[in-house]
């Protein structure tokens, strides 16, 4: 009897000890994923506050023909912008419109009165003969807090 208790509590030990070492790793796990979410939790913060809006000027256009390209070639496209404002501008996200557009997002906030560039890549080796038209949505803390970049392109063979 004094046997079967030792292996019974010996066994519970075990199952207990496990049992420990999973929520260790759960709880390791939802501290990694707190930890990588404090960049885009301190991104969001500096979006929602309306004290650190500042306004950003395109200093050509938000509108760029780039003209005829060969199937199969890549163009760069880049649209100059200003921080007209009196705050830091923070990009906190430049998204294609498609697979075929790859958009460069600045890293470092821009100080009133700093110019940048965003750069994307267009790859015209998927796309259809003929007019393409494609857009990339810069996110920042201006308000609106998102612009819509545009660019046209004729695929020839």
């Amino acid at each position: 009897m004094k046997k079967l208790l030792i292996v019974l509590v010996t066994a519970g030990s075990l199952i207990a000890c496990k049992t420990a070492d999973k929520k260790s790793d759960e709880e390791k796990a939802r501290d990694q994923y707190l930890k990588d979410s404090i960049g885009a939790v301190e991104k969001s913060r500096v979006l929602q506050d309306t004290l650190n809006f500042t306004s950003i000027q395109w200093l050509d256009s938000t509108y760029l023909n780039l003209g005829k390209v060969t199937k199969g070639k890549t163009v760069e496209v880049a649209f100059r912008f200003k921080n007209n404002g009196s705050k830091p501008l923070v990009i906190t996200d430049v998204s294609p419109g498609c697979g075929c557009t790859v958009p460069e997002k600045p890293e470092k906030p821009f100080a009133p009165g700093e110019e940048g560039v965003i750069k994307a890549k267009f790859e015209s080796k998927n796309q259809h003969e003929g007019e393409n038209t494609k857009s990339i949505t810069v996110i920042a803390n201006t308000n609106p807090g998102a612009s819509r970049l545009t660019f046209r392109v004729e695929v020839t063979n």
